[in-house]
């Protein structure tokens, strides 16, 4: 993000390069970094004749640089922005000379995303040297929280923690759609408000009682009515609830628990920067260690790999979801 900033703020400030590449495996911020250029720029009246939109399945790489060669009409600077530009990676290389003596009157964008250039070539080198190269990598999940708090003070507003993991548990890493969500948030609710998982279930429609986190708490907690309540419910509801994705958080929670057993230091900020954990959920671990001892989450780790093999059916074959989170809740709890 603070390299966004950089970028965003050298154009505010004048330093505009000839060429941008804008990579990786994350695409939010190679959008967010090529509308601020689509919109900043020129001048309305300018875009008329100087902003050039292309899209790599439809282009060559000789038919943007035929663009990026002209020059522009009645303005300092024409936009040639090529979007979905990973179409071309084929034959993208063949862009080097350009990008080793640009224009200097064009700006041109390449998103080249899900793909990075290969930093051994004459592209990636000479785009460095005249331009600007921007890599936007994929967030880890337990990173994706600090994001959304980010975002949202940036506009505001606040998120209680259960509340923006509620989010990631439902949208994963995709920082595209959980903005998309929380910018419908911030259309109904007004600025200083914090989002609570309340908010999330009324706007959303992920529910804030029956979901994996809950469901992971109350396995912690070993309260078996709550956790039959909730895999009974994902049981009548597998499309929304797969279990895979239980098997994988549940999996990932006792993986923890069992680094937790491991350290020296228990006290809640060695924890939460030890697990990589918002400290507000360190109770909860601390309590799940006190119920399940090191053998106890060996086993369930155990249990947990059986039911991902069997999810697969591999060896279960026709055996409904509901039946398999029930054999999976025994195996843990008991």
């Amino acid at each position: 993000m603070d390299e966004v900033k950089r970028i965003v703020g050298d154009i505010k400030k004048g330093d505009i390069r000839p060429v941008y590449v804008l990579m990786g495996e994350e695409p939010y911020y190679i959008d967010r970094i090529a509308e601020f250029i689509e919109d900043n720029i020129l001048s309305e009246e300018e875009k008329g004749f100087n902003q050039v939109i292309l899209y790599g399945k439809d282009v060559s790489v000789g038919d943007i640089i035929e663009s990026a060669k002209r020059y522009p009409m009645m303005a300092e600077r024409q936009v040639v922005i090529v979007k979905e530009a990973q179409e071309l990676s084929r034959t993208i290389e063949n862009l080097a000379p350009y990008a080793e003596n640009p224009q200097p009157s064009t700006v041109l964008v390449i998103c080249y995303k899900y793909k990075t250039l290969d930093k051994r070539k004459k592209l990636y080198k000479a785009v460095k040297k005249e331009g600007v190269l921007f890599e936007s990598k994929k967030l880890y999940e337990n990173q994706v929280g600090d994001w959304i708090r980010r975002v949202l003070a940036g506009k505001k507003y606040t998120i209680a923690p259960k509340a923006a993991l509620m989010l990631v548990e439902f949208l994963g890493t995709d920082l595209g759609k959980i903005n998309n969500e929380l910018e419908k948030l911030q259309l109904i609710l007004p600025q200083g408000t914090e989002i609570t998982p309340g908010h999330i279930e009324e706007n959303i429609g992920i529910s804030k009682d029956y979901n994996n986190f809950e469901l992971r708490k109350a396995i912690g907690e070993k309260d078996v009515v709550k956790a039959t309540r909730i895999i009974n419910y994902f049981g009548q509801n597998p499309k929304d609830n797969p279990l895979v994705v239980t098997v994988a958080l549940l999996f990932n929670f006792f993986s923890q628990l069992l680094q937790y057993h491991g350290l020296n230091d228990h006290s809640p900020k060695s924890v939460a920067g030890a697990l990589r954990i918002n400290p507000f959920f360190v109770k909860e671990y601390q309590v799940a260690a006190h119920n399940y001892p090191m053998k106890k989450v060996s086993a369930a780790i155990a249990v947990l790999r059986e039911m991902d093999v069997k999810g697969k059916g591999v060896g279960a074959a026709g055996i409904p979801q509901a039946d398999l989170l029930k054999e999976l809740l025994v195996k843990i709890m008991n």
